[in-house]
């Protein structure tokens, strides 16, 4: 599935409203892993109400993935209220693209006034540098694969394969992405799977293994297990 192609320099924030998109192939995948999977059947039956959805928007979904690394997700969505608050937008009606030039505006040090850390400041500008210059491909992510991308992604500084891999997930929503840096997906596994006994990497590989070609599916059902609110990047 191809998703709408954003600016590379960012969008007028108070120009647009993002109509959020949701995978086609949803309900293909919440069926394989009803059937290949007990826990998964369980999950789904209970959070089936609710999918996955992009705003559409690269850079915004990779700035809210910095605001929200090594954080709850209550906790990195009151940091975007006050980015978003800060940055002049009323969060309660503001759905659009978060614009390049407004983050280029600010100083780290007024960032941090939003609750950021010194380092995710400079990591936001930087990334917003990588798109004011055009240094990330986007009108060609849509035809490369996930580990051309996840490579092109950590080349900017702030970001590592767990952000980039939020981004295969929340921006092109490829289906298969299983996270293993990410920590709820791995207490996910351990609460669902092992009655909450420690979970190896391998452990979880293994787990995973049912859900393909669906792994980003099966991840996003254990984080709904831990979060019933679904998180937004």
């Amino acid at each position: 599935m191809v998703l709408p192609t954003p600016s590379s320099s960012g969008v007028d924030a108070g120009a647009t409203v993002v109509a959020l998109v949701t995978p086609a192939y949803w309900q293909d995948a919440c069926k394989h892993l009803a059937k290949r999977d007990r826990v998964m059947r369980k999950l789904v039956a209970s959070h089936g109400h609710a999918c996955l959805q992009s705003r559409g928007d690269a850079f915004t979904t990779l700035a809210r993935s910095i605001v929200g690394q090594q954080i709850s997700v209550k906790a990195a969505q009151s940091v975007w209220n006050r980015l978003m608050a800060l940055l002049g937008h009323d969060q309660a009606e503001f759905r659009g693209p978060l614009a390049v030039p407004t983050v280029l505006s600010m100083k780290p040090e007024q960032l941090r006034t939003a609750g950021l850390s010194l380092r995710k400041a400079e990591y936001l500008q930087d990334l917003a540098r990588h798109f004011e210059d055009g240094h990330v491909h986007v009108n060609h992510w849509a035809r490369m694969d996930d580990e051309a991308i996840i490579e092109e992604l950590v080349d900017i500084r702030g970001i590592g394969r767990w952000t980039a891999e939020m981004f295969l997930i929340f921006h092109l929503m490829r289906p298969n992405v299983l996270p293993l840096d990410d920590a709820g997906l791995i207490k996910g596994i351990s609460m669902s799977y092992f009655s909450g006994e420690p979970v190896s990497r391998a452990e979880a590989r293994d787990i995973a293994e049912a859900w393909a070609p669906y792994r980003t599916v099966g991840t996003w059902y254990l984080w709904r297990s831990l979060e019933p609110l679904p998180v937004e990047y």
